[in-house]
């Protein structure tokens, strides 16, 4: 079967592609965020649009391939940053090359944390099997020799723990090879990475995970060497955690919608840089039922929220998308909703990126602040990551004007981080406050001293 390649870059329009129907209808339901435009005066020549969904997609004899504006490499690190992976150096072990789509690196990066991992030989560990066995292993199940085999002594019920490498570390390893192998990979290094993948698990189970239920592995001193392996098959098959619930994709294939990866990366990281867990600082995924109206009709799902305990002290919005010249009225809309079912005195937009200092904009007749930040994906991970504390300034400040009154608990200590400085510690004053005209509040601390982080920040209760 021929397959017709397409080239495509995230939120840009395409020189004129020949399609026919059937190729054009299967992209419109194969693909919903990708946008068809007819050329005007050409029979069956149109123009394509990709949205945020970007990866690989097989649909037919099609094989399409939308680019990331980020780059494959810093999307990689995003993921895995967002899902608590491996941070910073880890992702640069990996060279790619332009042309590579998403499966590929993945496929390289795959193979290449497998043979660091597998340099030593396979991880072994015990597991639990039951089995009916005509001698007797480990120990008799009593109950269920007597329900099943009531006065047959043989086969009997046993229970036994079995040393072997067919554990789940290494069925995850497998099952992410299997996947990435079942798309179009273009670059046969990829393929012959995984072949060598496989190949090294011959004598591991394949199995099957569910998207929505893959299990974790807890790291120790003897698994350590595992972790990277291991995070990024969890990321190839828990690839749902990026994607939308709107708009779902009907193509096969591995794709991420950067919405979700850029709200989910700027989750984790201020949840690090704060020193907070996600019970505190919360995505729209744990929270409480928040309603706009009194009838409870219209359900609000802010992509960030500060809570202590029961009451909420902050909400905020991230877009990515990158701000021309104004930001648009809909997202004020929608902040300034937030802020007034949670009542509080305003809330926090963040870009992804923008050329625009800070802004905030003093609702009429509300007496609410909407505050806008913008968070610049360019650059090494020691730059955004710095990125990342200023916007924790701001999260701070904000969630001052909630507490008023209370005097200030924040006090960074530590030395920060040896990575350039990409851990120094959040400094609150008064002049960093500014118009709040309240000094940070920060969250109660602890009596008890406790030890200090890489980053110098103290753990939030």
């Amino acid at each position: 079967m021929n397959i017709d390649f397409i080239d495509l870059r995230e939120y840009e329009t395409s020189e004129p592609k020949a399609l026919d129907v059937a190729h054009r209808d299967a992209l419109a339901s194969g693909i919903p965020s990708l946008g068809i435009a007819p050329v005007r005066d050409e029979e069956r020549r149109y123009r394509l649009t990709p949205g945020s969904v970007v990866g690989a997609f097989q649909i037919g004899d099609l094989s399409v391939s939308i680019c990331p504006k980020v780059g494959i490499r810093k999307l990689i690190f995003l993921a895995c940053y967002a899902m608590g992976a491996f941070k910073l150096r880890e992702h640069e072990r990996h060279h790619f090359e332009d042309s590579e789509t998403l499966p590929d690196a993945m496929s390289l990066s795959l193979a290449t944390a497998a043979r660091k991992a597998f340099g030593r030989g396979l991880l072994h560990g015990y597991r639990t099997e039951e089995e009916s066995l005509h001698t007797v292993r480990g120990r008799i199940r009593m109950g269920d020799q007597i329900m099943r085999r009531f006065n047959i002594p043989v086969p009997v019920e046993v229970r036994y723990d079995e040393f072997t490498e067919d554990i789940i570390a290494n069925r995850l390893v497998k099952a992410a090879a299997w996947q990435l192998g079942r798309t179009r990979l273009r670059a046969q290094k990829a393929r012959d990475g995984l072949r060598e993948v496989a190949a090294r698990l011959g004598n591991v189970s394949l199995v099957e995970f569910p998207p929505h239920d893959v299990p974790e592995v807890k790291f120790d001193r003897l698994n350590e060497r595992y972790r990277e392996v291991v995070m990024l098959s969890r990321l190839v098959l828990c690839r749902r955690f990026f994607e939308s619930g709107r708009g779902t994709v009907a193509a096969s294939g591995f794709h991420m919608n950067m919405n979700v990866v850029f709200q989910r990366f700027v989750t984790r990281a201020l949840q690090e840089t704060l020193g907070v867990s996600d019970r505190t600082l919360r995505s729209d995924e744990r929270l409480p039922h928040i309603w706009l109206d009194e009838d409870r009709q219209v359900r609000l799902k802010p992509d960030l929220s500060w809570w202590d305990g029961p009451r909420c002290t902050f909400v905020g919005d991230a877009k990515y998308k990158r701000i021309e010249s104004n930001v648009p009225n809909a997202d004020l809309y929608q902040l300034l909703a937030y802020a007034t079912a949670l009542d509080l005195p305003g809330g926090l937009l963040i870009y992804a990126k923008g050329e625009r200092p800070p802004a905030s904009y003093r609702v009429c007749n509300a007496g609410k602040r909407l505050e806008i930040a913008e968070v610049d994906l360019d650059g090494d991970p020691d730059e955004l990551l710095f990125r990342i504390r200023e916007l924790a300034k701001r999260v701070l400040c904000i969630r001052a004007a909630s507490r008023p009154g209370e005097p200030s608990a924040f006090r960074p200590h530590g030395r920060g981080s040896a990575h350039g400085g990409a851990r120094k510690a959040v400094a609150t004053s008064a002049e960093q406050v500014g118009n709040h005209r309240t000094l940070i509040a920060g969250a109660r601390m602890a009596e008890s001293p406790s030890p200090a982080r890489p980053d110098g920040l103290r753990r939030f209760r």
